[in-house]
């Protein structure tokens, strides 16, 4: 794998590919290479037939869902005609057809008790800033102090999902929990606009995202609530009762990050219809038989 490393991060570097879109390619081409190597097939013999074989490994034996299969075939695919430079072939490697799963989306209730037994403040900031502006782990993670601003009452997001640029609602309550946290986390330093938001325990890095990810599920499993209960699905949340409060979808997709306005829309699944004031036709009727 070594001698295409530098190939590889010269491609991500042009292309200004995020980091953690570099991350999941190159674990996934490992994952790959390593599978290839313990078989003893030589990287330059690869193919299609190969792969096919490795799809149906992580198929059959790791079980892993069609989504995260096509990830590694993207990865792979990358591998295959920019590395080796060879001519992809996708009616042998065909994308698997996914089932569409909608997430949980606990009720207000239970959101708020999530947040409200949130006893650290800075991992109180994080959560309600998730789910306060529909951020993803990954940038809250990266905020800097300066992204918020409290005149605008607005949130700047930075080299987003698809290296995008974005703002996004600052909420009153978040604002608050922020300024307690600030007074706690940052009374005496000396600090520039620029700097973490939330400092890992390194403070010239952000807070790592698994760290916030173990957070929520400690907090999710002390309340005995839904075992699929995670970070992100605060960020689910922020979408489904967004649209239950009436927000046009088209803001909730600018505040979110979504490419399509389908992918919002997905979201109308998930909402509860008596909010939105969907009534059922039988409820409707003027008479009703004695």
């Amino acid at each position: 794998m070594k001698q295409y490393e530098q190939k590889i991060e010269l491609f991500f570097e042009l292309k200004g590919t995020p980091d953690s879109s570099r991350e999941s390619y190159w674990r996934r081409m490992r994952a790959f290479l390593n599978f290839m190597q313990e078989l003893k097939k030589p990287i330059e013999e690869l193919t299609h037939e190969d792969i096919q074989q490795y799809i149906l490994y992580l198929k059959k034996e790791k079980g892993l869902s069609a989504g995260t299969i096509n990830n590694y075939v993207s990865a792979i695919k990358f591998f295959y005609t920019y590395v080796l430079e060879r001519e992809w072939n996708p009616i042998k490697v065909p994308r698997m057809k996914r089932t569409q799963k909608f997430p949980i989306v606990p009720a207000k209730e239970d959101v708020l008790l999530l947040l409200n037994s949130t006893v650290n403040l800075k991992h109180k900031a994080i959560l309600v800033l998730i789910y306060g502006s529909g951020l993803r782990v990954s940038e809250v993670a990266k905020l800097k102090i300066s992204d918020i601003c409290s005149k605008t009452m607005r949130i700047r997001v930075d080299h987003a999902k698809h290296n995008t640029n974005r703002y996004t609602i600052l909420s009153q309550t978040a604002l608050e929990v922020l300024r307690e946290y600030f007074k706690t986390d940052f009374p005496t330093k000396n600090y520039e606009p620029n700097d973490w938001l939330f400092p890992g325990r390194i403070e010239t890095d952000h807070i790592n995202v698994k760290s916030i990810k173990n957070t929520m599920i400690r907090l999710r499993d002390k309340l005995h609530l839904d075992s699929t209960i995670s970070a992100h699905t605060l960020r689910h949340c922020f979408s489904t009762h967004s649209l239950e409060n009436g927000v046009n979808p088209v803001f909730i997709q600018q505040m979110l990050g979504h490419k399509s306005l389908k992918t919002t829309l997905t979201y109308l699944h998930m909402t509860s219809k008596s909010l939105m004031g969907v009534k059922s036709p039988l409820d409707s009727m003027g008479n009703h038989e004695e």
